[in-house]
């Protein structure tokens, strides 16, 4: 039996990128003559693909170790990410990138079927536009945990209310005596923090 219980988390946070067109006249008052009798006309280029998609963290981006209040484990978050509490989370946040980080009273470990069956419907209730990728168990450098992967829009945004798809990946940790660590990371789809949220996900370890 698992229920949640207040945890507090350091910061984390994350970053986010036209064409042109001209045309050209004759100065003659005859139209342009070309070997097909038709006037030649030069495609626009295509606009650049960004670069470094919104949520991209930076490789210049620190790091810092991060424990919560009785210090049961210990994590590295984005140094200068903005931190609030919601519940017994602490949510780490740079534009429409987060990472979440929460303590959990259990008893048992999570699995993958668990996961499935108590977690998921809970985050499908309480998400826009939830689509499940897969639950699978993968290994850390600070132990096993059950990961579940989906897609959902952000938060609006309190200035424009614009919402993003973000790329989710929700990892819960368990260690006996200790209980539950669950963290998830998410970011705009489409960019490239595969490096970064590996870096979070192994600097967990128990205390």
């Amino acid at each position: 039996m698992r229920r949640p219980f207040a945890a507090a988390a350091a910061g984390l946070v994350l970053v986010a990128g036209a064409g042109a067109g001209a045309a050209a006249c004759s100065s003659s008052s005859s139209p342009p003559h070309t070997s097909h009798g038709a006037s030649a006309q030069t495609p626009a280029a295509p606009a650049p693909a960004d670069t470094n998609p919104p949520g991209d963290i930076p490789d210049t981006q620190v790091f810092v170790p991060w424990s919560p209040p009785g210090g049961s484990f210990t994590v590295k978050v984005p140094e200068g990410w903005s931190r609030t509490t919601q519940g017994p989370a602490t949510v780490f946040t740079d534009k429409f990138n987060t990472v979440r980080v929460e303590g959990v009273h259990a008893t048992t470990a999570p699995t993958v079927n668990s996961v499935r069956a108590h977690d998921i419907p809970a985050i499908r209730v309480a998400s826009q536009h939830f689509s499940l990728v897969k639950v699978t168990t993968v290994q850390r450098s600070g132990g096993r945990a059950v990961l579940a992967e989906y897609h959902a829009d952000s938060q609006p945004n309190q200035v424009t209310g614009k919402r993003v798809s973000l790329d989710v990946q929700r990892y819960a940790f368990y260690k006996a005596g200790k209980g539950e660590a669950v963290l998830t990371l998410s970011g705009a789809v489409g960019a490239d923090n595969v490096d970064p949220w590996r870096s979070v996900t192994n600097s967990f370890q128990w205390a």
